[in-house]
């Protein structure tokens, strides 16, 4: 029996692509855009997704590869799971990763429910990672994309076990980004030579204290730049400006290049220091998602962590805590590891699991 799959489409390249791929394969392929966000007209475009442009892009591939296709109003749980949540950690002074909550609590959450309602075996999707099924374990694994230059396993740790037999990632085991285009053009996409979306979609100009103060209609107030002492070193514009490592836009002039090593809202104070002080050797963190145990590891386990989506992976002691938090060490001092970013551990290839940073010391 044929195989159906719903298939997530951007409009960009990379879920063409898979699109492509499982039409090849004789799958029935069922496309679907979702519309997560209203940008306004006179947002900057060039560089998001989920514009209106896009979706018409997606409708043109579908319609090209004979697929049947349908655009989905995802906006308002969208602006609950994933701008309400964004807002809410920037105003607890970390600095959230959105793409990791759009993944969870939309592709591989609303979306797969949508996918099961129109009878779809699996959901497939552009990103670039790898599923596998591990007899030994009895478990299925997430794996890096061959292409480790476009891995996306960092912002999937957080799939289950049931997501992961059900979903197909077909580009993972593609080495170069440039076949992928190859097989777009080949299989006449027009959006084959389409620049890959960077900014968040709804943060187009990148602004993210403009476009919280404008969503939430707050001012932030105003604080002082302290340094490690508590000396007062200037005045800061608003906690939500500004995240762990920054240096630009601080507005202090000193003898010495100073970064944002701390943010505590208690008092409205943000702490500066010399590089020195952005270096941290461990990190506690919370919502942790086991993929290769089932449950969290008895005893401490050694692997190597990486705690921003571009960051190198260093090597760490990873230990479970009795309040069900994370703990983990690592071997070297890591620089600027920030509070509401993930950190994601693996053995080799295959993600072990990850959490969201809560604190780093």
């Amino acid at each position: 029996m044929q195989k159906k799959v719903l298939v997530a489409m951007s409009g960009g390249v990379d879920s063409s692509a898979t699109a492509a791929i499982l039409c090849q394969k004789g799958y029935d392929c069922i496309g679907v855009t979702m519309k997560l966000y209203n940008l306004p007209d006179d947002a900057v475009r060039s560089n998001t997704c989920c514009t209106l442009s896009d979706a018409e892009d997606a409708k043109s591939v579908a319609y090209r590869l004979g697929m049947r296709y349908y655009v989905m109003n995802f906006t308002a749980d969208f602006a609950k799971e994933v701008i309400d949540r964004f807002v809410s950690a920037y105003e607890r002074g970390e600095t959230p990763n959105p793409c990791i909550d759009c993944n969870r609590y939309m592709k591989f959450e609303q979306l797969y429910q949508r996918a099961a309602l129109l009878g779809c075996d699996a959901i497939a999707t552009g990103h670039y990672a790898r599923i596998a099924y591990d007899e030994e374990r009895g478990r299925w694994l997430l794996k890096k994309s061959k292409n480790e230059a476009k891995d996306q396993s960092y912002v999937l740790y957080s799939m289950t076990q049931e997501q992961l037999a059900h979903t197909i990632f077909p580009l993972g085991d593609y080495t170069d980004k440039a076949e992928v285009r190859k097989l777009a053009a080949e299989s006449g996409l027009l959006n084959a030579e389409k620049h890959d979306s960077q900014d968040i979609c709804f943060v187009p100009d990148g602004d993210y204290a403009a476009f919280i103060e404008q969503y939430t209609g707050k001012q932030y107030p105003h604080g002082d730049f302290v340094d490690r002492n508590g000396k007062k070193l200037g005045e800061h514009k608003g906690m939500i400006g500004y995240t762990i490592g920054q240096r630009k836009g601080l507005g202090i002039s000193a003898p010495h290049p100073l970064y944002v090593c701390k943010k505590c809202v208690e008092d409205n104070t943000i702490v500066l220091s010399e590089r020195e002080g952005l270096y941290t050797t461990k990190l506690i963190a919370r919502d942790f998602n086991w993929i290769a145990y089932d449950g969290a590891p008895k005893t401490p386990i050694s692997v190597t962590a990486r705690t921003r989506y571009h960051a190198k992976e260093a090597a760490a002691t990873v230990t479970s805590l009795e309040d069900g938090t994370v703990q983990v060490v690592f071997a070297e001092p890591q620089r600027a590891v920030t509070a509401g970013q993930a950190v994601v551990l693996y053995d080799g290839e295959i993600v072990v699991g990850g959490g969201t940073i809560t604190s780093a010391e």
